[in-house]
């Protein structure tokens, strides 16, 4: 085992993660303005779409990391057929559910079930379809609908918070299913799906649109909440939530649906809004 991934399994997640999680809320100006400024400049973040490009106006480093984005800045695809792309970032993979199992890695995969952290909910995924966007630290960091859909649950499943970046996927087995995440469960005119807002290390606070802050607090036991009266509905397009700083959403459909594009591929580059998948094709 190399010394980079060694490390990922003696790290305490949580308690770097809650430092992080205060440090980057932080609004003394000279403190969030520098935070802001190494980022802006080691990764070359685009400013020119954000709504304020401004830095100095940002109350804190966590305001600027879950930027707005300017109107038409990631426009929609008008058919109402097409699956769109939940998040900036970069495909880590995506393809088809094997008998309920999701590939992770070269010769590294997981189960749909113990993804979604529920046996039952899995099955509707056992032959379906998958996709997981890696958002970097440059990239736009609120998460989209795929699909328009009724919010019927989330299931908040606790886990170690291992980094998400291309080198751990590569060598932690099961990575995505032992992480901290915040399973979204949705019902579309196709059936439903799923978005799955994994947390990672350094970077494992998650909110939503409907809920708020839901990751901290870090969870014991799973913990599933029913929305299926509360009559949420969210179109294709809109806001669902987002990483306060960066992660990974993996998306499972059914196999009766909507199908992925042919030819994504592992580190394409894609962007909220872009057509993945739809009807035909």
């Amino acid at each position: 085992m190399s010394p980079s991934i060694l490390i990922q399994h003696v790290l305490p997640h949580r308690f770097l993660s809650r430092i992080v999680f205060h440090a980057t809320r932080w609004s003394w100006r000279p403190w969030k303005n520098f935070l802001i400024r190494q980022i802006t400049r080691r990764y070359r973040v685009d400013m020119s779409e954000a709504a304020d490009p401004e830095i100095a106006h940002y109350a804190h480093f966590n305001a600027f990391f879950t930027r707005e984005l300017k109107p038409g800045a990631r426009p929609q695809d008008a058919d109402p057929g097409v699956l769109a792309c939940p998040a900036d970032g970069r495909i880590s993979q995506s393809g088809a559910i094997d008998e309920g199992r999701i590939f992770q890695a070269k010769g590294q995969g997981f189960s749909v079930a113990e993804l979604l952290g529920d046996d039952a909910s899995a099955l509707a995924y056992r032959n379906g379809q998958f996709i997981t966007v890696y958002l970097s630290p440059r990239d736009y960091h609120r998460v989209h609908m795929p699909l328009s859909g009724k919010l019927v649950s989330t299931v908040h499943v606790p886990g170690r918070l291992f980094s998400v970046a291309p080198f751990a996927v590569a060598a932690i087995p099961r990575l995505f299913a032992r992480n901290e995440r915040l399973v979204c469960h949705f019902e579309g005119d196709d059936g439903p799906f799923a978005v799955v807002l994994v947390g990672a290390l350094l970077v494992s606070s998650v909110s939503t649109v409907w809920g708020g802050l839901e990751i901290p607090p870090y969870a014991s036991a799973v913990h599933a909440t029913d929305y299926r009266d509360r009559e949420i509905s969210l179109a294709r397009g809109a806001e669902l939530g987002r990483f306060n700083m960066g992660s990974t959403v993996i998306v499972t459909l059914p196999a009766h649906g909507l199908k992925l594009d042919a030819g994504l591929a592992p580190e394409q580059a894609v962007k909220v809004g872009q057509r993945i998948g739809g009807r035909g094709r």
